[in-house]
């Protein structure tokens, strides 16, 4: 095809030859008015000069006529795999395929929509606009989207150049149940009510034979389900009480009903963290020492601890004839304390605490029932323990890991983890920690300060996790029937908070010695936990243990299948695995008697909020852009090619607007004339008028007698 046109190449800006040509227009008025006979010569010498100096021009294009383009986009999210959506695409694609490939001077392109990253759901939006965006919008006739309408991302669909089409994929007959978890806390208090709410919601067509209730179970972590039946189309709050500490993962099913159109937006996962509502702990100092600050600055730190403490200033044997109106003393309320209300501590400390007849024997009986029932003791011995005076002469001897042998070791030692104290949680990783006895000290490491003082330990039962001076125990753990015992062999730990030599980890020690036997998750020796990678369906598996070796975990899918993923040690104690899981879901981790559940992608995945098939998403777009629905339950429509502005969809078809591009593949310019013919035009001109109007007045004579 060719088109001829013509264009102006000036020599003087527009605005010169605009007013050159007002002048030429004023003076042809005064021509006329004069009644000069040569006035048209004149305009048109004129307009030839105005002409020489815009140089027009005729330009000649040839194009070459383009295609049109239809997109084709095809939704293949999850879902659009249920019931038979996806025979209906695959139908449908390449029903409309054939089509456009029959049309004249018309392509297709094919765009495939997958599931959205990161829980995103279907990003048609995104889809239809990255896909203009690679096309030229003067050649595109129109947009096709194969899919069920239910675009999350409707808000990002863009102007449409043509007519926006929606094939919807679905029957009219489908209904689902489907379960909505509103709000969950984040936190709960251990033992205390947790209240979450959810709603059981029917969409579609639901058949009288669904009911108004519903079969609803709750279970935690794996535990045995707890069975409700709730009323459907309502708002609920379901109460829920957290055992143990840390991750708490809550499972909520429906009973599936038959004919629903899926069952995976039957369950819901949650997590939340379990804690304590606040510590309570009981300091009890024996007598005003340099570490007795130590131990209440830690307890103080902590917002979570109400700490209870009671120092022992004025003991019984001292008399000394003061009258007991002038005594400032707060009477020790031992009765209170160690008989009455000793189930609301969660743990006792015995700072250098030594048997004086301050508390009767049979309260010593009533603390080791206290801690065999599930209570905490710890002991931070002095030189009294090795004395007549110690705890291990009372009822509480049965429980403490440790026997004073009556010396105390008066001598300068560096505090060392043991062996096993390298993989206990308790002292596993304390930074700037020596190395065991014997073996070599690397160059330029700065280690702990020494302590002075140490209380010679015997028949250890249960973890020695720190030597001291001679290599004598000086940190031993156990347990005893239900509860925890932690028997620190030393008063010297406040060297450490001074700085003395360096100083040392002495809160984080304590505060670990102090959270494992309040029997925090993150310090049992035995456990078993994942570390999930965020937005991935890949987890760290861990497995923390004593053990020098570890055998495989156990992975159950949600399907019900196992797969056994062997560990290996990273850390002392600690073994890890990293395993992608094949989808979304809940797992079950099971060594021996640990077991943890984890749930793995989104609680609800956003694919199966809303699985009925609806163009209400797209509905603004289709509209705007001439568009249409047609479902293909009914058919797949036939392809017309219409004119812009008419009518794009009907009964059993779907319209695209050709667009008639073209290419130019060539150009031509020819100027009118030179410009020094436009010179000799316009000279010849203003001569003819010149001469016409020198023959139209008459010749003069002289007057008579000259």
């Amino acid at each position: 095809m060719s088109g001829l046109s013509v264009i102006f190449a000036p020599l003087l800006p527009w605005q010169a030859i605009w007013i050159a040509g007002g002048l030429a227009v004023v003076l042809l008025v005064l021509a006329l008015w004069r009644g000069l006979r040569g006035w048209a010569l004149r305009a048109l010498a004129a307009l030839a000069l105005l002409a020489a100096i815009a140089q027009p021009a005729l330009q000649r294009e040839e194009t070459e006529p383009l295609s049109d383009i239809v997109v084709l986009l095809d939704d293949r999210t999850t879902s659009q795999r249920l019931a038979d959506r996806a025979d209906q695409t695959d139908s449908a694609v390449a029903g409309i395929a054939a089509q456009i490939a029959r049309l004249p001077n018309t392509e297709l392109r094919r765009v495939t929509v997958p599931d959205g990253a990161g829980n995103a759901g279907t990003e048609l939006g995104a889809a239809l606009a990255e896909a203009l965006a690679a096309e030229p919008r003067s050649r595109v006739a129109g947009m096709i989207v194969v899919s069920d309408g239910q675009a999350h991302d409707a808000g990002l669909i863009p102007e449409m150049p043509a007519p926006l089409h929606l094939l919807q994929t679905g029957r009219q007959a489908d209904w689902d149940r489907r379960l909505l978890i509103q709000t969950s806390p984040g936190f709960g208090i251990i033992g205390e009510e947790t209240q979450i709410r959810l709603r059981v919601e029917d969409l579609g067509a639901v058949p009288a034979s669904a009911g108004e209730m519903a079969d609803l179970t709750i279970a935690v972590d794996g535990g045995a389900p707890k069975s409700y039946t709730v009323r459907v189309g309502r708002d609920l709050e379901l109460p829920l009480v957290l055992e143990h500490g840390g991750q708490n993962v809550v499972q909520f099913s429906l009973t599936p009903v038959e004919g629903e159109l899926t069952t995976r937006n039957n369950e819901a996962v949650v997590q939340i963290n379990g804690v304590r509502d606040r510590l309570r702990v009981l300091l009890v100092s024996g007598e005003p020492h340099a570490g007795e600050r130590t131990w209440r600055n830690l307890l103080k730190s902590d917002a979570a601890v109400d700490l209870v403490h009671f120092t022992i200033l004025r003991p019984p044997e001292k008399q000394d004839g003061t009258p007991v109106s002038e005594l400032s003393l707060i009477a020790f309320p031992t009765q209170e304390l160690f008989i009455d209300k000793i189930d609301e501590f969660d743990l006792i400390i015995f700072d250098r605490y030594g048997e004086r007849g301050i508390l009767p024997a049979a309260y010593f009986a009533n603390i080791r029932s206290y801690v065999e029932r599930g209570g905490a003791v710890l002991v931070a011995a002095g030189p009294e323990y090795a004395t007549v005076e110690s705890l291990f002469q009372t009822d509480l001897g049965e429980v403490m890991p440790a026997r004073p042998t009556g010396r105390v070791l008066s001598e300068g030692y560096l505090p060392r983890p043991t062996a096993l104290g390298l993989r206990h949680p308790v002292t596993a990783g304390l930074e700037g920690a020596p190395p065991r006895e014997g073996e070599p000290t690397e160059e330029g490491a700065t280690h702990w300060g020494r302590w002075l003082r140490q209380i010679e330990l015997a028949n250890p039962v249960g973890d020695v996790v720190m030597s001291g001076a001679r290599g004598a125990p000086l940190l031993v753990l156990n347990r005893a029937g239900e509860g925890r015992v932690a028997l620190l062999g030393s008063d010297h730990a406040w060297l450490w908070d001074r700085g003395f030599e360096g100083g040392g980890p002495q809160l984080e020690l304590l505060r670990r010695i102090a959270h494992w036997s309040m029997k925090e998750p993150e310090l049992e020796e035995e456990a078993l936990y994942a570390e999930i990678e965020p937005g991935t369906l890949t987890l760290t598996i861990v497995r923390r243990s004593m053990a020098e070796t570890v055998p495989p975990v156990t992975i159950t899918r949600p399907d019900g299948t196992t797969e056994e993923v062997a560990l290996s040690e990273t850390a002392p104690g600690r073994f890890t695995a990293r395993w992608t899981a094949p989808e979304a879901g809940l797992y079950r981790l099971v060594d021996g008697d640990l077991e943890r559940v984890v749930a793995l992608g989104p609680a609800a995945p956003r694919e199966f909020e809303n699985t009925i098939a609806s163009p209400e998403p797209m509905a603004a777009a289709l509209a705007a852009s001439n568009g249409g629905v047609t479902r293909l339950e009914e058919g797949v429509p036939s392809v017309r090619q219409i004119a812009d502005g008419r009518r794009s969809t009907g009964l059993g078809w779907i319209g695209i607007t050709p667009r008639g591009a073209a290419a130019t593949v060539g150009i031509e310019v020819h100027p009118i004339l030179p410009a020094w013919a436009w010179l000799v035009l316009a000279a010849l001109l203003s001569v003819g008028a010149w001469m016409l109007e020198g023959r139209g007045h008459p010749r003069r004579t002289p007057p008579s007698g000259a």
